[in-house]
């Protein structure tokens, strides 16, 4: 029988409504899992413990699930990573005491991380490289609109029904992202002949050293996600120095959800020609907005601003993965990503548990102008990637943005590797 091949847009977009389910689902089970846990415990080092064990892991599991999306066929590394995030959360719906429910989103968060790497990896091998922004914008849309309605959801469902079914709705939900990924029948990797030569777990840290945009922008980075890490855990003393209520962090999330929704949604039209200047562009913006909200008088500019900020931070997200992505041989693209997602994660947890001791010292607006300060330097560092080589000069991976993965990999020969553990 013969088999019909998915077309680029058709799977594309089937992988993006399979990730704006798992997510929203994923967002309203994370919602629920924190109200849960904080009922049942009324601690807050247990809602510390939550951010830890299911933000915080990524950046420690990263390397492996980078090399399990190298390794073997991206395809079904999602549909098992959805399928173990089926049986996790489906456990959770039967879990009663705290500890026990920690433990398995701990796990759950453990067997969602290979899918994102292998998933990110996987993009540039189903489209043309004139439609890959138009790709990973796609993609993000469907990754902020559920980040967006997932916690409303969650939050309606847990007083409506219980945590326990949000659990239970949200294992259906990984199980509907597997049968959307599993009729996707198109290309999850490219032309591996290159593989030996990037051998190792340590393999993407390798490729990021050595290249100098990757280099450059995970440096920038890993400043802004430190800023962002002390910001998010402000967000709810902001809301009380302004006496907005609850009712008010509704709004500010879900402000700055739309322009994320939105950012996405232009990230579409990037190109591989802009998307150096959009990601300048779109950090700036970070920078300015979440220092305006240092700066406020009044609640309400700060929810026009958080939009803006959304704005930014999606764009700037389709525009530096789209740089990685083009960037990267597909033997090592999945270990790149996770490398990067590793560092940044880090940087994160930093930032989270710096949070308590800069906003009791400084308070909260006054974070906000740390989280601005920080995203301004990230903008800085990213000024020498717009540089473009000048008329007559050579151009290498050094200098060219978009360089052919199989040009960087000409440049690097001479290169000496790293001794790298072999992926077995």
């Amino acid at each position: 029988m013969t088999t019909h091949r998915t077309s680029p847009k058709a799977a594309v977009r089937r992988l993006a409504t399979a990730r704006l389910i798992s997510i929203t689902g994923g967002a309203a089970a994370y919602t629920a899992l924190m109200f849960t846990v904080y009922e049942r415990t009324r601690s807050p080092a247990w809602l510390s413990a939550t951010l830890l064990l299911t933000f915080g892991v990524n950046g420690f599991v990263a390397p492996l699930a980078g090399a399990i999306g190298d390794r073997f066929d991206r395809r079904r590394v999602m549909i098992v990573s959805d399928l173990a995030g089926v049986g996790a959360f489906a456990a959770m719906a039967f879990a009663g005491d705290p500890a026990w429910l920690l433990a398995l989103a701990f796990v759950s968060a453990v067997v969602e991380t290979p899918f994102w790497m292998a998933s990110a990896a996987a993009i540039p091998n189903m489209v043309e490289p004139s439609e890959l922004s138009w790709a990973n914008g796609l993609i993000s849309l469907g990754r902020n609109a559920g980040i967006m309605v997932g916690p409303a959801i969650g939050g309606v469902l847990v007083a409506a029904i219980g945590p326990a079914w949000v659990f239970g709705l949200n294992a259906v939900t990984f199980a509907v992202s597997a049968v959307l990924v599993w009729t996707v029948r198109a290309p999850f990797a490219g032309e591996r002949s290159d593989a030996t030569e990037h051998r190792g777990l340590r393999a993407g840290f390798v490729f990021i050293a050595r290249d100098r945009v990757l280099r450059t922008l995970v440096l920038a980075w890993t400043g802004l996600v430190f800023g962002l890490g002390l910001v998010m855990v402000a967000d709810v003393p902001l809301v009380e120095h302004f006496h907005a209520g609850s009712i008010g962090y509704g709004l500010l999330i879900t402000f700055w959800g739309a322009g994320s929704v939105a950012g996405s949604f232009a990230g579409r039209y990037l190109n591989e020609d802009r998307e150096p200047r959009a990601l300048f562009l779109g950090t700036a913006l970070i920078a300015v907005t979440t220092a305006a909200i240092a700066v406020s008088p009044w609640f309400a500019p700060i929810l026009v601003v958080a939009l803006l900020s959304g704005v930014g931070d999606a764009v700037v997200l389709v525009a530096e993965q789209g740089i990685q992505q083009r960037r990267t041989p597909d033997a090592v693209r999945s270990r790149v990503i996770a490398a990067s997602e590793g560092l940044t994660s880090i940087a994160f947890i930093l930032g989270l548990a710096a949070a308590g001791i800069v906003l009791r010292a400084v308070g909260p607006q006054n974070v906000y102008a740390i989280g601005g300060l920080t995203a301004g330097i990230g903008a800085l560092v990213l000024l020498p990637i717009l540089r473009r080589p000048s008329e007559g000069e050579p151009a290498d991976a050094d200098t060219v943005l978009a360089a052919d993965p199989q040009t960087v990999m000409a440049a690097e020969a001479d290169a000496a590797t790293a001794p790298a553990m072999e992926l077995t």
